[in-house]
Formats: structure tokens, sequence, C-alpha cells
């Protein structure tokens, strides 16, 4: 039963100009003191999310966006700047990019995080997706194996750090610690400080190829998923292979367990007039994402054209209809979106935690009307 509501909130400012007529994603430029007005939108979205009794605020790590979309760099400092200004909502890090870190210090920011904020902070880790970002940082992305096998280790690392009073680590990538002498002794184990006094630790990772694999090393770790929200379609691959992977491991979940799913919505009196007011952010999604791999089924031919000013329509680019058949997207009017949501209850029956987020480049003004009244009109309808 659905009874956890959040949003993914990936950092963009508010854009001068929206949608395939509108500036390209590559030629958006913005000044220093125009990309740090996320700040203050995030701190208004947080507010409004804590009246209104959300669970969560997922923020995204990124790095170097002079476009705009994504300029949130440090979700543990954020965290605990909200936990100031709010009383009950939670900030989930969505994700923290495990390669862009060193592990002990990413495990002793989010205990620090977790004290401060009095276990507010939810703690989360991906693999990363931008080039730009990674590469940058010194890690591979390009390489996906590489890539992986170093964010296996890192995550190993960090559970071990969170749960283990001493520990030690031997692997491909860290010895911890090193075999030196320290004040008259060899050292041998190590002991994170502070380590996060809320334990076991929660912790999220995005689902995106459902892969064997990477299924099989969540579940082995307790990981939870985020399906949806610009990584994956509402298509049920994900959630039965979650679920198989956990009976792999000998555990038994219900459909949907320890997942969350991500939707994106608009609200509006009709059906007409919310896909009207979408489509516009809908496509500056397409310009941002499309050409990281996160716009489902998109062609080449498709892509190409969605980097240019219009033209989408006669390219065949998808719309934003297209991707509602799917459940990614919703837009219509209240009632419509309680029934989609009582549907994916029965679909999923032990599904409790759902994002539902306002799409790239959406203004605070919006985001802040829709946050409103998803928790005035549709919230209430579920058990919370």
């Amino acid at each position: 039963m659905i009874t956890k509501f959040a949003t993914v909130y990936p950092g963009h400012i508010d854009l001068p100009d929206m949608g395939q007529q509108a500036t390209p994603a590559n030629e958006r430029r913005y000044s220093n003191e125009i990309l740090a007005t996320v700040f203050e939108k995030t701190e208004d979205v947080a507010r409004v999310m804590d009246e209104g009794g959300y669970d969560a605020l997922w923020l995204a790590e990124h790095h170097f966006q002079h476009e705009g979309y994504e300029c949130l760099p440090n979700l543990l400092m954020l965290a605990v700047h909200l936990a100031h200004v709010t009383r009950r909502l939670r900030i989930g890090c969505g994700f923290n990019i495990a390669p862009m870190w060193h592990p002990l210090r990413l495990a002793e920011d989010f205990a620090t995080a977790d004290i401060l904020t009095r276990g507010r902070t939810i703690f989360g880790v991906g693999r990363g997706y931008h080039s730009r970002e990674v590469e940058t940082f010194g890690a591979p992305i390009l390489d996906a194996e590489a890539n992986r096998e170093l964010f296996e280790e890192q995550v190993e690392i960090i559970l071990k750090a969170f749960e283990q009073e001493s520990f030690s680590h031997q692997g491909k990538h860290y010895t911890l610690p090193p075999a030196v002498p320290y004040r008259g002794y060899e050292l041998r184990e190590i002991t994170l400080v502070p380590r996060p006094i809320n334990r076991p630790v929660e912790c999220w990772q995005p689902i995106v190829s459902a892969k064997p694999r990477a299924l099989d090393f969540m579940v082995r770790h307790r990981i939870k998923g985020v399906i949806g929200g610009g990584a994956a379609t509402m298509a049920e691959g994900p959630v039965h292979g979650y679920r198989e992977a956990a009976a792999r491991a000998g555990r038994e979940l219900a459909l949907g367990e320890d997942l969350c799913l991500g939707i994106f919505f608009h609200l509006a009196d009709t059906r007409e007039k919310a896909i009207r007011e979408i489509t516009p952010f809908y496509e500056e999604h397409v310009k941002m994402f499309g050409p990281l791999g996160f716009v489902p089924g998109i062609t080449p031919v498709q892509l190409e054209a969605s980097t240019r000013r219009g033209g989408w329509g006669a390219a065949g680019v998808p719309t934003v209809e297209h991707y509602m058949k799917t459940g990614a997207w919703f837009a219509g009017p209240p009632e419509d979106l309680i029934a989609y949501l009582k549907n994916l209850e029965l679909r999923f029956p032990g599904l409790t935690h759902v994002n539902m987020s306002t799409s790239m480049g959406t203004p605070k003004s919006v985001m802040i009307e829709q946050l409103r009244w998803f928790a005035k009109e549709v919230m209430p309808r579920f058990s919370r």
C-alpha cells in the first residue's frame, strides 16, 4: 500500500525559455549568480513539501552544469541546511555518485549529516552517467565494467564502515587501512569517526538496466531500489527482477517491496490542459536527458532532431503522450491520478514509496503549485 510520497528535484534553475523551440541544451550558459539561485529554489520547495506532509525530497549530486539543469554539487551539506528550515521532511541523496568520492570521506560526511539532522538524511549511491563529471574527478565511466567494479568495492567499504566498530579491507582499488606504523603499533584496522547513529543505514540505489548482477549486489547488501524518474520506464521488468533477485538470496518480498517508483506528473482541470502545460517541460527533459541515454526507445534520428530547434514532429520525436502510455508520465486532473495510483497498488501490493516529480525545467512557481495541489487532493486518499 502506498503510504510515502516524495519528489525528485535534480536542481534545475528557472530557465528563461523551454521546449523544442527554445535554446538547445548545449547552447545554455548562465552566470554564477543565476546558477546560485538553485539553493533558494530548493529551500522554498523543501518548506512547501514539509508543510504538505511529504515524506522526502530527493536531491541529485551533479557538477559543472553551466547549462542550469542539475546544479547541486553537495547533497549532504544541503541536507544539513534544509533540516534547519523544515520540521519533519527527510532529505534523500538521490544519488551520491560513489566513484567521484573516496568511500571513507563519503561515509564520514553522511554520518555527520545523519547526526546533525537527527536521522532525516537518506543515504543513496549511484554509479554516475555524466562523463564530464565522473572522468573529471578521475574515475571511469566510459569503461562501464571498470566503473561498476570500482563502485561495488566502494559500497562494500562504506557499509563496512557504517556497520562495524572497526574494520579492514583489501581489494583491487583500496587497502584500508594501509599497513603503517602509528604511535608505536602497526595499523591493522580503522574506525569511522563518527559512525551514523541511526543504524542500520537505509540505503537506496537507482535501477536502470535491471541486470541480474546489479540486482543481486543490491539485494545482498540490503540496498533498496528506485525505478523511474528518468532512469527507467514504469515497465514491470525491474520490479519483477528485484523480487527475483531477492528470491535467489533466500528472501521473499511482495511485488514492489523495498522499491520506489518514480512518475513525472502535472495536474490540471482537464487532461488536454495538463498535456499542453507539461509539453515544454517534457521537451526540455528530452533535450537534457536524450543524449545521456535516459529517453527510452528514442532512435538516433529522433535524438539528433531533438538537439535542434523545432521539427520534432516531422522527425517522429516521441511526445509526452507516448510516455504517458508507459506510465512514467502523467498529465490530467487529480481524480485520474488517484485512480492511476490506486491501480499501482493493485499491481504492486508491496509498494509503499512513490516519487511524484515535476519535470526538468518546471519553474519554481509551478513546482510549488503542483506539490501543494497534489498534497491537498491526492495524498489524503492514501493511508499514511
